[in-house]
């Protein structure tokens, strides 16, 4: 059975950036275990931490969250 996965780009656009964990964190407002946690795909964050990461990094939500299909 097909499974879809959110899955995100946030680890390569905070690298990017050049901003770490806990900077990232700061600004948004969370842990910086959250934002570990969203990297790693243990955590989907809510639509208005998805929109405020997107802020902070400057990215559009479809160039940071996106959905997988495994088989």
């Amino acid at each position: 059975m097909k499974e879809i996965i959110f899955q995100n780009k946030l680890r390569v656009a905070r690298a990017e950036k050049r901003i770490s964990q806990g900077d990232l964190a700061d600004m948004v407002g969370v842990s910086r275990q959250t934002i570990s946690s969203i990297e790693n795909n243990q955590f989907c964050p809510s639509a208005k931490l998805a929109l405020l990461l997107c802020i902070a990094l400057d990215k559009k939500f479809e160039e940071l969250f996106f959905f997988e299909e495994t088989q």
